[in-house]
């Protein structure tokens, strides 16, 4: 709701540049996409290896996380 509000700020200000910001926004989306994929992977990637990590420590007994 915050950004409709600002966006209807800028089109009030400077019209042009909303409308550009308006069409423009699906392409950068776009464009972030793969990087936004590629943190999911790592942060699972990462989750995997510290439960690789800790997995003695948790057969043994220790206490648990929460």
């Amino acid at each position: 709701m915050i950004k409709f509000l600002l966006w209807l700020i800028l089109l009030v200000l400077c019209w042009p540049l909303a409308l550009f910001a308006l069409v423009a926004y699906p392409f950068v989306w776009l464009l972030l996409l793969p990087f936004r994929i590629l943190g999911i992977a790592v942060d699972g990637v990462l989750h995997l290896v510290w439960a690789i990590v800790t997995l003695p420590a948790r057969v043994l007994g220790g206490k648990p996380k929460r």
